[in-house]
């Protein structure tokens, strides 16, 4: 906030210029960098997926009415939180849809 150089009033206080500041490491904590995605992204392709990632898999090819609430519930229960389990999920969905259209490629 700018201050007036006035002792008294909503904007009192003496004169000063704002610093920059530079950014906190915390600040960019979670953030997933190139050389991390390419990484994960390897590691994908060499192990493949988790027996209970190939049952989500399965569980999304097989569909149904209820179906995304079932993966949910199933990741829930393997992952322990629902933010992992929703994210999970996702990820599946996108393996799922990049085999599918590879195979439409083919």
């Amino acid at each position: 906030m700018a201050r007036s150089g006035y002792a008294k009033g909503k904007n009192s206080g003496h004169l000063t210029e704002q610093l920059e500041r530079k950014e906190k490491p915390s600040r960019t904590k979670g953030r997933i960098s190139k050389r991390v995605s390419l990484a994960r992204s390897i590691a994908r392709e060499v192990a493949g997926l988790a027996p209970y990632e190939r049952r989500i898999l399965d569980m999304i090819k097989t569909g149904g009415s209820a179906a995304d609430k079932r993966i949910y519930k199933f990741a829930k229960r393997r992952l322990g939180s629902h933010k992992r389990a929703l994210v999970k999920r996702e990820d599946i969905k996108a393996v799922n849809s990049a085999q599918r259209a590879r195979q439409a490629g083919a």
